[in-house]
């Protein structure tokens, strides 16, 4: 009986340390890329009038300095809110001009968010304890500005820079014979290249970066925060319900646009026009401008709009990325366990001829 017991103490001791330190589950990148662009094309078409209005906002100072006095003082007078910029949009051109740009959008999203959640999760793995696996909150603030200078650089700027060309086109898209400069995001990328160089597509990378950077890190830092204290809360492992999502990607989004809302209006001024100035002297020379003409107030112009954009923008978005995620990751188990069933039967029916 002495022997038996040996062996048993044996196999134990050398399945304990097995159980202390168990492998954590791999992430498949496939699933966050899927996910992330269904919840990024969910996100646009639901919120991009918004940022079409946001844009003609930022603009409006800059379009009212280059008129008569005459003309610039009736500007300033018949100043309108961002409900009413929308409506003179839809009057004067039409419901569609609010998705002028969409195309730009659209053709980025998917690899804008994939870029996004992949590149968070893997910074995020690389930030995180070697021993514990987990990743404190300064870990994942870090982890977010990566992210958004990542997706800045591959995806982000051009698409911006067409998408603000588009809708800075003042034309009525009821209108057949009232023609624009650029008719679509990739008309306006071939013009764009074709009389100013590939470069002109990445007009003001370094303000896009920063605005993204800031966003992410203050999106994802937030967001990881108010997800694990609703967990702890409620005691179970389950996924959160879905406006619990909706509400958490509300206030993780909010939290960007307060506070770099000057990053993003010069970046918008000087994507808007061609220049030949270098990045810094075109940064300088529209800052100064800003304030010269308009007063330190115009650095928040469309505040109001983005972060109406913004705030819902990262709730739809983390609220089907969260649930497509499950949805997918759920099939990717049923898929494995269905292939090891038939692995399990092919060496049974193997093993018993």
């Amino acid at each position: 009986m002495s022997q038996p017991t040996a062996a048993t103490a044996a196999v134990t001791s050398q399945a304990a340390p097995a159980s202390k330190k168990p492998a954590p589950p791999k992430k498949n990148l496939a699933i966050h890329l899927l996910a992330g662009g269904v919840a990024g094309c969910c996100e646009a078409l639901t919120c991009h009038p918004l940022d079409t209005i946001k844009v003609r906002l930022q603009l409006r100072g800059e379009r009212a300095s280059k008129l008569g006095a005459s003309a610039a003082a009736s500007a300033q007078k018949a100043k309108a809110n961002f409900v009413q910029v929308g409506v003179q949009i839809v009057q004067k051109e039409g419901f569609f001009s609010l998705y002028k740009g969409l195309g730009a959008v659209l053709g980025g999203i998917i690899p804008k968010m994939a870029i996004r959640f992949s590149s968070f999760e893997y910074y995020k793995g690389l930030l995180a304890d070697k021993n514990t696996g987990a990743t404190s909150s300064a870990m994942i603030f870090l982890a977010g500005l990566g992210a958004g200078v990542t997706e800045s650089v591959l995806v982000v700027t051009p698409m911006d820079v067409i998408k603000i060309r588009l809708q800075a086109q003042r034309h009525s898209m009821t209108d057949p014979l009232d023609v624009p400069k650029y008719r679509n995001a990739p008309h306006c990328a071939y013009v764009m290249i074709k009389e100013e160089g590939f470069g002109s597509l990445y007009k003001g990378v370094a303000l896009t970066a920063l605005r993204q950077s800031t966003n992410q890190a203050a999106n994802f830092t937030v967001y990881s925060l108010l997800k694990k204290n609703l967990e702890e809360a409620q005691g179970n492992n389950n996924t959160l319900p879905a406006y619990q999502h909706l509400l958490m990607g509300f206030v993780s989004g909010a939290c960007g646009p307060l506070f770099n809302a000057p990053i993003d209006v010069i970046k918008t001024r000087i994507q808007k026009n061609p220049s030949k100035e270098s990045g810094w002297v075109r940064f300088v020379s529209v800052t100064t401008g800003i304030l010269k003409n308009e007063g330190w107030t115009a650095f928040y112009k469309g505040t109001t709009p983005r972060v109406l954009r913004v705030a819902p923008g990262q709730a739809i978005t983390f609220m089907v990325y969260e649930r497509v995620y499950k949805w997918m990751s759920e099939a990717s188990k049923k898929l494995s366990i269905n292939e090891a069933e038939k692995v399990g039967i092919t060496v049974s029916e193997s093993n018993e001829q």
